[in-house]
């Protein structure tokens, strides 16, 4: 058990009001806070950006995030940080 994670679900939950990187099968990347989410992994995000090259692409507010077109999540704080 690593920082009270047991099961895959626990890291969304830790992660909830958070911001979050996600990266969908089209590889189109979105950072934003982290407020709902359920058993097929949708998501609610708000304040949501999408990113290129690092960069923010588009502001997108409020948005839902269909779990079966995303590959991976991420907290942005370690996703994003500088390398």
């Amino acid at each position: 058990m690593v920082n009270g994670i047991e099961r895959p679900l626990d890291l969304l939950n830790n992660s909830k009001g958070k911001e979050v990187l996600v990266h969908l099968k089209s590889s189109k990347q979105f950072v934003g806070t982290l407020l709902a989410f359920d058993i097929h992994i949708n998501l609610v995000l708000d304040n949501v950006k999408e990113m290129q090259d690092n960069e923010i692409k588009r502001n997108l507010g409020l948005t839902f995030l269909r779990g079966d077109t995303i590959i991976f999540i991420s907290p942005a704080s370690t996703a994003l940080k500088k390398e």
